[in-house]
């Protein structure tokens, strides 16, 4: 059967501040592994336990990560099924309406006259019969992998240095250089999807990031 109007997931997979958030999220998490790395004592093996840490900490980040997408996705599609059933169901008519402008962003409720929305509700009764339950479809799970991969993924720039160079000391520098200048793109980015200054905002976000991974250290996270 194919996928009713009001079955689709109104989510967006790559909601631009979402998934900056979520980047964000991955590099504070890696930093902190790559962050308690000491130089001076950093042998191979002691790499390899980081790398197998920040990979395998991210990897489960991302796999909840893109739980929570379904689990969001499942949540959005019932709330609009419960609130279609009792649109559909309901013969007082400014109880419609009441229902009809509970679901609208309030901007477009309040423009909306009475008449309108009394349109609306017919059309919405002509509908065919919605299921009873909400359920998840192909792009709900493409959506749970595209944000697993991004979460997982993002974490890689930070880490290859550790991977490709022998030394632990250059390696670090070079990984910190990379995590700094990725902080830096993703306030920047931030601050141009939020209207805010994108350099301040870029520069900000580098300074956040070091003070919440140094906590993070701190407190043996």
């Amino acid at each position: 059967m194919p996928e009713s109007s009001f079955e689709r997931s109104s989510k967006r997979v790559l909601d631009p501040i979402d998934r900056v958030s979520e980047v964000l999220f991955g590099l504070i998490m890696v930093l902190t592994f790559t962050g308690s790395l000491s130089v001076a004592e950093a042998g191979r093996e002691s790499i390899r336990t980081m790398l197998i840490g920040a990979l395998g900490c991210n990897l489960a980040w991302g796999i909840i990560d893109g739980v929570f997408y379904l689990m969001g996705c499942l949540a959005e599609k019932g709330r609009g099924l419960l609130a279609l059933h009792a649109v559909r169901k309901t013969i007082d008519p400014q109880q419609a309406r009441r229902l009809i402008a509970a679901t609208l962003p309030p901007v477009i409720a309040s423009i909306l006259q009475p008449a309108e929305r009394e349109t609306m509700h017919e059309r919405l009764k002509q509908l065919p019969e919605p299921p009873e339950r909400a359920r998840l479809h192909m792009d709900d799970w493409l959506g749970a992998i595209g944000v697993f991969l991004l979460v997982f993924f993002s974490t890689f720039p930070v880490v290859i240095p550790f991977i490709f160079m022998r030394n632990a000391g250059p390696a670090l520098r070079v990984s910190n250089v990379v995590a700094i200048a990725m902080l830096f793109l993703m306030g920047y980015a931030l601050g141009r999807m939020t209207g805010r200054h994108r350099w301040l905002v870029g520069i900000s976000m580098v300074i956040l990031g070091s003070i919440l991974v140094g906590m993070t250290i701190a407190l043996g996270g």
